[in-house]
């Protein structure tokens, strides 16, 4: 997705970003899960959320087993890898309903979903894109990383090299996706795609800035502190076994814990 002369500073963050909701949100982690059963998930927090069954927004966070996926812009032709390669890495291609074209998710790799009734929240497409860009670029800086925004392309990026991209549905009036940030995922298999449809693009990860060893679990709390920074919300724990019924039965009521 492409925007043109877009200041790349860091956003002032309004106080009442969620005023006239109770100022908390679902905290969801899961561990190491696959795309197809996450996205399942996530659709089920967001029909939920329309569907006012759901009292509150939601932020799900996790890592995805090694996967390509394809946006609504498609993305086959930004493969680049032969494809014997792709079938003895063993990596799945999967279509999906978010905006963009291709990009790979894997282990390394935070993975944040945030389930927002954005009419409640009072925020724009394109402002919510900007807070998940805000998201990012402050947890690189945590780690002395200096992410900014690209006037011409959406995500973080540290000098010409991607560190985090984004990608966004909205149904319903319900944001679904999200961000995808690289802390020490393996960066080869994007040099087997085009990322997000752009040529020539180097993609690069915390550890690689850092040149040190960092992993998910020491950078997880700081985005989360990030989330409710940036969103003016306090994230509370919730468990996830509670969802398939609501799945199923597309009933009930859910609320925080």
């Amino acid at each position: 997705m492409k925007f043109s002369g877009r200041d790349t500073t860091p956003m002032k963050m309004r106080d009442d970003r969620h005023a006239g909701l109770p100022g908390r949100a679902l905290y969801v982690e899961l561990p190491e899960t696959g795309y197809e059963e996450a996205l399942a998930f996530q659709f089920s927090l967001a029909e939920a959320r329309a569907a006012g069954t759901l009292d509150r927004d939601a932020f799900i966070f996790l890592e995805h087993s090694p996967v390509f996926t394809l946006g609504r812009r498609g993305g086959r032709e930004y493969i680049t890898a032969p494809e014997d390669t792709l079938e003895a890495s063993g990596i799945p291609v999967v279509q999906t309903n978010r905006g963009g074209t291709i990009t790979y998710h894997g282990p390394g790799q935070i993975i944040l979903y945030p389930i927002v009734a954005l009419k409640k929240a009072r925020l724009g497409v394109v402002e919510f894109v900007e807070l998940l860009e805000e998201i990012m670029i402050r947890t690189a800086s945590g780690f002395d990383v200096d992410a900014k925004r690209n006037p011409l392309n959406r995500g973080v990026w540290v000098g010409e090299k991607k560190l985090g991209s984004i990608g966004l549905a909205v149904r319903r009036g319900v944001t679904c996706h999200g961000l995808a940030f690289n802390v020490n995922v393996d960066l080869e298999p994007f040099s087997w795609i085009n990322p997000c449809g752009l040529y020539g693009v180097k993609m690069t990860s915390l550890a690689v800035e850092l040149a040190a060893d960092i992993g998910v679990k020491k950078v997880l709390p700081v985005m989360k502190e990030n989330v409710e920074r940036v969103f003016n919300v306090k994230l509370e724990d919730f468990v996830k076994s509670t969802i398939p019924a609501l799945s199923a039965s597309g009933s009930g009521s859910v609320s925080g814990s």
